[in-house]
């Protein structure tokens, strides 16, 4: 449900983005923005195996069955968004950016494509700063924040060769319509609670910036091989994460976890993390390489 004292918010105009994004020899081939879906990834995984959306009517839409890299679908609602480790992700219609992209990163390592996600924060990240007053910052792996609370999020999920990134971004949305956090979860927030002039920008003008960055992004460490380094993805990210100097406790999946600092990020987008040791001291102990798990940042 929408505040009461909300200025009625905007769908989204699918026209200006595509002329914004869509161009020749351009990375963005379709966008499509549809009022109502379960989930904007579902939708993309589907079509990226050859079945149909699950969506329901979609504006300017090409047919569905075998997407073509650089498909872009949003959603103005979605009533099955997710986030990393089953987390649902909830956001009143029109109040957030929620979308996905699908793309096809044919001959890069496997391993190197754990950068996906990265590379998306980045954008997203870049992005927030260059249309808002709002300092974002990135948390490892898929955290777009806002001093200590989330703005959004990133979900990457593969499907044969192709690969759906899912990002959510809370644009408009007021403090009585945010979720309360769960456990071990951060507290969420929006642009418009964040900027220091409390005016959100267009869903449109931010969008259209992300998928520029993207596009940049992708094309550069695409061009690359994969290579975070000659491509220059590593150092941008390490300078908007706000991991990484800071003291952690690492959830792993299998249930295990542990304590240090987190030092860096290797070539395949593990975060770095110099374990405690039993004194509570991270200056010596070992460095350990985690792939996937819960990252909490420690006061």
């Amino acid at each position: 449900m929408e505040a009461e004292n909300h200025t009625p918010r905007q769908s989204l105009d699918a026209a200006a983005v595509r002329r914004a994004v869509i161009r020749p020899g351009g990375l963005w081939q379709e966008f499509e923005v549809t009022a109502l879906t379960g989930s904007t990834n579902a939708d993309l995984l589907a079509r990226a195996a050859g079945g149909a959306a699950a969506g329901g009517a979609v504006e300017g839409g090409a047919a569905a069955g075998g997407a073509v890299e650089g498909t872009v679908l949003a959603a103005e609602e979605q009533q099955a968004g997710r986030g990393r480790l089953g987390r649902a992700w909830v956001s009143p219609p029109r109040a957030a950016l929620t979308f996905s992209l699908l793309l096809r990163p044919g001959g890069i390592p496997p391993a190197r494509r754990g950068w996906l996600p990265l590379l998306a924060g980045v954008a997203v990240a870049a992005a927030v700063r260059a249309v808002t007053a709002v300092d974002a910052q990135l948390k490892w792996p898929n955290d777009i924040l806002a001093g200590p609370a989330k703005l959004g999020g990133i979900l990457a999920e593969a499907a044969g060769d192709a690969v759906v990134v899912g990002i959510g971004l809370n644009v408009s949305t007021e403090a009585a319509e945010l979720p309360p956090p769960g456990p071990g979860a951060l507290p969420a927030t929006s642009l418009l609670l964040s900027s220091p002039a409390a005016v959100p920008p267009t869903r449109e003008a931010l969008l259209s910036e992300i998928l520029a960055g993207v596009e940049r992004w992708y094309q550069a460490w695409r061009q690359d091989g994969g290579d975070p380094e000659r491509s220059g993805l590593r150092a941008t990210y390490l300078g908007l994460c706000g991991t990484i100097g800071r003291a952690v406790r690492v959830e792993l999946p299998a249930g295990q976890g542990f304590s240090g600092l987190a030092v860096g990020v290797d070539p395949d987008g593990r975060l770095l993390v110099r374990a405690s040791s039993p004194s509570g001291s991270s200056s010596s102990g070992s460095v350990r390489a985690v792939a996937a798990g819960d990252v909490v940042h420690l006061r």
